[in-house]
């Protein structure tokens, strides 16, 4: 027997000395069966509640850490506070004017920060699915705000709050922009393409045409059914509207996808960035900040009249100015830097698109949710609102016909943008209007 064990023995070490795995496990699988102190299993249970430690602070970092990029890594945030200060402040007082003020402040900080998420993503998912994420997140401010004030009846601050964010983008942010690009670079002349600016220049004057013709409709008296002829033109124009923005965006994708291979292929990305957080941490930051707008928008929405009376201030002035200035927060911050670093183009294409989107994608999507929910939301934003909004239009058009920038044209669209305010501001709606149930 002792001889047999001997020869056992040999037999593995041999094994072992020729390098085969055989005699690697079978030692292994000895030493395994042989030794099991206690000491072994005390320090294996530690291991196993080491590595569980480590998971947990491991997840845990991780969200400090997207929390940390998320609201600490812009001075913006500052704003954030006043978010909760406002729902503290209606829960407890009746004033109103604080309830609007500390909300407009609340949104601020958060309509960036969505800017910032969507541009986080658009770095995994690169540049086709990400100008539509920038479609869908660029104006999901004005576009809740709107389904909110639309919910509560308050049709007219729906129109003038959009036709406020298309002044907005094409008079203040564009304005801005300009200004800060010709001083930082006044010693030679800002380029920019102006195909373009052109393209989105017609869709804007084709959006002008939806709005124009049923308030022309409406204030000749030339209807076909009086009260019902008004809307139906409006809602075939805004399905109208809606395809085209639709081609528009198709035609942008195709051509933008093309140069991207272009670009990819010369080598030339230069100054490519990376992105500060994860894809699935951006999707869920998107998810949680228009959570959040969301829920600002309606102590927002529901503080507007007692606001306009407390401050005495018109609805229309908040609904033109105050509004669109909010929910243009981060369209005015990443123009601005762009001009700054002679990047007109996309200083442009920030202004200038988000006004697209607006006019002909969340104006008529509003129209059409609107019928479906059978509310009479429709274009006919009268005639004042709308020419202003004809004005706008033709003046940035001239502005930009050129294909070059400098300083006094943002100056010029400034003081335009200031003209815009006083009139939003002396102006109030005809009684017939006012009469109207829906009217706020």
């Amino acid at each position: 027997m002792r001889n047999s064990n001997t020869l056992r023995i040999i037999g593995f070490n041999s094994r072992l000395e020729m390098g085969t795995p055989d005699g690697k496990s079978a030692i292994e699988l000895t030493d395994d069966s042989r030794a099991v102190p206690v000491s072994t299993t005390r320090n294996l249970s530690s291991l196993k509640s080491n590595s569980e430690d480590f998971g947990t602070n491991y997840i845990w970092k991780l969200v400090f850490s997207s929390i940390k990029a998320a609201f600490f890594s812009d001075k913006i945030s500052f704003l954030l506070p006043c978010g909760p200060l406002a729902m503290l402040v209606d829960q407890l007082t009746q004033r109103h004017g604080w309830v609007f003020l500390l909300s407009l402040l609340g949104i601020i900080p958060l309509a960036e920060r969505l800017g910032w998420a969507t541009e986080q993503l658009v770095f995994y998912t690169g540049p086709t699915v990400g100008s539509l994420l920038n479609a869908t997140f660029g104006n999901a401010t004005e576009l809740i705000i709107s389904l909110f004030a639309m919910k509560q009846g308050m049709l007219r601050l729906v129109q003038q709050s959009l036709l406020g964010s298309i002044l907005s983008n094409l008079l203040l942010v564009l304005g801005c922009a300009l200004f800060s690009g010709g001083i930082v670079h006044r010693n030679k002349e800002q380029i920019f393409n102006k195909s373009n600016a052109g393209m989105n220049m017609g869709l804007l004057l084709m959006a002008v045409m939806g709005l124009l013709f049923p308030a022309l409709l409406h204030e000749t008296q030339t209807e076909l059914q009086i009260g019902t002829s008004e809307l139906l033109l409006s809602r075939f124009c805004s399905c109208i509207m809606l395809i085209a923005y639709a081609i528009y965006i198709f035609f942008q994708l195709t051509n933008q996808k093309q140069d991207y291979s272009s670009i990819k292929e010369d080598g030339r990305q230069d100054d490519e960035e990376s992105a500060e957080i994860s894809k699935w941490e951006s999707v869920i930051w998107l998810g949680l900040l228009t959570l959040f707008i969301s829920v600002l928008s309606e102590y927002l929405v529901n503080a507007i009249e007692g606001a306009s009376v407390a401050m005495d201030v018109p609805v229309a002035f908040i609904g033109g100015v105050l509004l669109p200035v909010v929910g243009n927060a981060a369209e005015h911050a990443s123009a601005i830097m762009f001009a700054i670093k002679n990047k007109l183009d996309i200083s442009l294409g920030v202004a200038i698109g988000s006004s697209t989107q607006i006019s002909m994608f969340v104006m008529p999507f509003c129209v059409v949710v609107g019928w479906m929910i059978g509310s009479p939301m429709d274009l006919n934003f009268q005639l004042f609102e709308t020419s202003i909004l004809f004005m706008t239009v033709l003046v940035v058009a001239f502005m930009l016909q050129e294909g070059t920038s400098n300083y006094f044209k943002g100056l010029m669209l400034l003081f335009c943008y200031m003209i815009v305010a006083a009139s939003f501001f002396v102006h109030i709606d005809p009684v017939s209007i006012q009469d109207n149930p829906q009217y706020p």
